[in-house]
């Protein structure tokens, strides 16, 4: 956990620039970062088709994101010749408000991001889920639960289920027992209008239902 952050339990990168956040909402440098975060260092040869990019186009948004500090050089590879790339940090968050350009590039950002990740359940249930043994497939699948809390609270369940997560998003690889593998949870946090159950109550709800919000990346952060 980061000492100057305890609210931070995941040890993500907390992005706060405006800049960066500009340069970050981009497919192909969202790709990027996501392909070395879960998979390690890696050359712009070797992301290059992975995130539908050029080995020349791939180098520069490397370098792109280098200079925010979001990847940097990792140890050199077999060939030398060939420079290699790490992510900074297992995930990244930032916050989505209305304050001026911050907000604007945060929504911007935001935006990419549920773009990204909108197709992956879909794809899961037909090319993942069907091929996963019994015991793996019975614990995935959509979680979708509606609730009625204020703010304060809503803060403090994102908080109880990162204190949850935390151990296994910072252990290191030799600490995990035999037979783990990768596991993505989406968690998206989506606060109604804030007329919303006024509007189910006198019956213009056209979903009709009391389980009709989405399974985060709490202000945007993936870890």
């Amino acid at each position: 956990m980061d000492p100057e952050n305890p609210s931070n339990l995941l040890n993500d990168v907390e992005i706060t620039d405006p800049q960066t956040m500009r340069a970050l909402a981009h497919p192909v440098r969202l790709a990027i970062l996501e392909q070395l975060q879960r998979h390690g260092p890696a050359t712009a040869t070797r992301l290059a088709p992975v995130v539908g990019a050029t080995p020349t186009v791939t180098s520069w948004h490397l370098r792109h994101l280098a200079g925010f500090g979001l990847v940097r050089d990792a140890e050199p590879g077999p060939d030398r010749r060939q420079r290699r790339w790490e992510a900074v940090g297992r995930g990244f968050r930032f916050e989505v408000t209305n304050d001026g350009e911050a907000g604007s590039a945060a929504q911007a950002l935001a935006q990419q991001m549920f773009l990204r990740s909108g197709d992956l359940p879909g794809r899961w249930i037909t090319e993942v889920g069907p091929g996963l043994e019994p015991e793996w497939r019975r614990l995935g699948g959509l979680a979708n639960t509606r609730l009625t809390v204020s703010a304060e609270e809503l803060a403090r369940i994102e908080e109880a289920i990162e204190r949850v997560l935390a151990p296994y998003v910072n252990r290191e690889p030799d600490e995990r027992p035999a037979g783990s593998r990768g596991v993505r949870l989406m968690r998206y946090v989506l606060p109604e209008a804030a007329d919303a159950d006024a509007d189910a109550a006198a019956g213009t709800d056209a979903a009709g239902t009391d389980a009709d919000a989405a399974p985060d990346q709490q202000g945007g952060g993936a870890s």
